[in-house]
């Protein structure tokens, strides 16, 4: 027999890996029951504290996520009762819910889809209640990142470029601000949907990125939020079909994801863009991507910054082999994205491309000029592409001290031992051929 702390051990483990997956879906269930997103993340956490209280004696139970849900629905049957503004949701929801001891899952989900509005999707229409216009850009997708996608603030503000204490302020801030306007967990229509739409976007495709590249943690990757991001863009394209940026979201998203078997070996370890077995690449992904994209296009949307940077990502997706990329469309491409996009970071990705088609010294002249760039000070891969530069440029020595810096610039444990080996290899001046980085820049904004 296992030892007591062992055994609570074990299922404190069991509870941390339910939470990851159900929280998420959790808070948006809830949240179309009480109609208020601050209610359901404390009603969702109270479930949490009740599981870690009660699963190390009774074990946990068959179907974690309807246990958690029962709970935290009881709780708000509880609040609806002693609030005479929810009185109307008491009529409607507490008597079918109060007459079922311990109902399944299923049953759950049939009384919520009685209250179904025009988006059918629970965890996208916590989106678009989090992007509420009541809100910021940054607090919107700020918000978005913690309750959908279950992101610390640490990785929220990775993603930012901007302070953690920043993420924190808004997030905190976000909330009240939900609270005290009464906004609720309503589906936009018309006009409003269009507005809040571009941040909609942002938040998936951010979402999409920490899943893609994970900022911190041991995982090179964290697929299942690449699998939430796509499949929250593919139900959005369907919901909004005439709108191009969406389809070119999904492109952009799909061709990415396509290399997901490619980017890591047997044990995690990172395998980068001009490494990997394009055999390992998943061609339907690649081919639903240039559809997506081909659609955004019919729309009049080939310039937007989304549908670009899928034309990014199809160019490497069609390339049979690293030599048939072309570079110099791909750097024609980030020079107009440039234009629709400013950023540090879309420059650093150009310089990249201009080093693949013209040579490393014109990407250096191009990385150097962002050196005092405010928003890369602590960003990992400005060191990380100027020491790759600094490689071809036969100048190993100072490679050497920007690969350490960048290891020491990132969160990712995985990324920290891949720069820290290309440190020691080119600190001992040996001739091996290096592994190109700079190719594997992310498009975060």
């Amino acid at each position: 027999m296992a030892p007591v702390s062992s055994a609570t051990d074990s299922t404190h483990r069991a509870i941390e890996a339910v939470w990851r997956i159900e929280a998420a879906r959790l808070i948006a269930g809830l949240a179309r029951l009480v109609r208020d997103i601050c209610q359901a993340e404390e009603l969702a956490q109270d479930a949490l504290v009740a599981a870690l209280e009660q699963w190390p004696q009774s074990g946990v139970p068959d179907n974690p996520g309807a246990w958690l849900m029962s709970v935290a629905k009881r709780r708000a049957i509880d609040q609806i009762r002693r609030r005479e503004r929810f009185e109307r949701k008491q009529v409607e929801i507490g008597r079918d819910l109060e007459t079922r001891a311990d109902p399944s899952e299923d049953e759950f989900d049939a009384v919520l889809d009685a209250a179904e509005g025009n988006i059918s999707d629970d965890m996208l229409r916590l989106v678009f209640t989090a992007c509420h216009p009541v809100l910021s850009t940054e607090a919107r997708v700020a918000l978005t990142l913690r309750v959908l996608g279950g992101l610390t603030t640490t990785e929220i503000a990775r993603a930012f470029l901007v302070p953690e204490s920043t993420v924190a302020q808004r997030i905190v801030r976000a909330k009240r601000t939900l609270t005290k306007a009464g906004v609720e967990f309503d589906a936009p229509v018309g006009d409003e949907l269009a507005a809040r739409l571009p941040s909609v976007l942002e938040v998936i495709y951010l979402v999409f990125n920490e899943g893609y590249s994970a900022t911190a943690g041991d995982d090179w990757m964290r697929p299942a939020l690449c699998e939430d991001a796509l499949r929250l863009g593919r139900i959005l394209a369907e919901l909004v079909p005439n709108e191009p940026e969406a389809h070119g979201l999904v492109a952009l998203m799909e061709i990415q994801a396509s290399r997901s078997r490619a980017r890591t070996g047997p044990g995690g370890e990172p395998i980068l863009l001009l490494d990997q077995d394009r055999a390992r690449w998943d061609h339907l992904l690649i081919h639903r991507g240039l559809r997506a994209l081909e659609r955004a296009t019919r729309l009049g949307g080939a310039r937007g910054p989304y549908a670009l940077q899928a034309a990014l990502a199809a160019c490497h997706g069609r390339a049979r082999t690293a030599e048939e990329t072309d570079w110099a469309l791909i750097a024609a491409l980030y020079r107009e994205l440039a234009t629709v996009l400013p950023s540090p970071v879309v420059e650093l990705n150009r310089a990249v491309a201009v080093s693949m088609a013209y040579g490393p010294g014109a990407g250096l002249e191009l990385v150097d000029a962002l050196a005092e760039e405010p928003t890369l000070k602590s960003y990992h891969l400005l060191p990380s592409v100027r020491a790759d530069l600094l490689v071809k440029l036969g100048r190993r020595r100072e490679a050497v001290a920007e690969f350490e810096r960048a290891a020491a610039l990132t969160a990712n444990e995985r990324e920290r031992a891949l720069l820290l080996e290309r440190a020691a290899r080119n600190a001992e001046l040996s001739s091996e051929p290096t592994t190109d980085m700079s190719a594997e820049v992310s498009t975060r904004r």
